[in-house]
């Protein structure tokens, strides 16, 4: 359960166009026995929307979750840290 509860926290800075994004990502346990993979977005500094997709198992939810994060990465996010 150690790498469900890890947060993912993507940035994509591009000065020369006002572009300054973060990506946040996480998987946690629901109530039902299910996971959730939950994500948030928006202007670095500013509340980001948030959304929840549900999983049977905390397997396919790491699954979703890294595949979003490698699209992410595609597009020039990048982790901070």
């Amino acid at each position: 359960m150690k790498q469900a509860m890890q947060h993912i926290y993507l940035v994509r800075h591009d000065s020369d166009k006002n572009l300054h994004r973060f990506y946040q990502l996480h998987v946690t346990p629901g109530i039902f026995e299910d996971w959730a993979l939950v994500r948030e977005w928006g202007r670095v500094g500013s509340p980001g929307t948030v959304r929840k997709d549900w999983f049977e198992t905390e397997e396919k939810a790491l699954i979703a979750r890294q595949r979003l994060v490698e699209a992410k990465q595609k597009k020039g996010y990048q982790s901070k840290g």
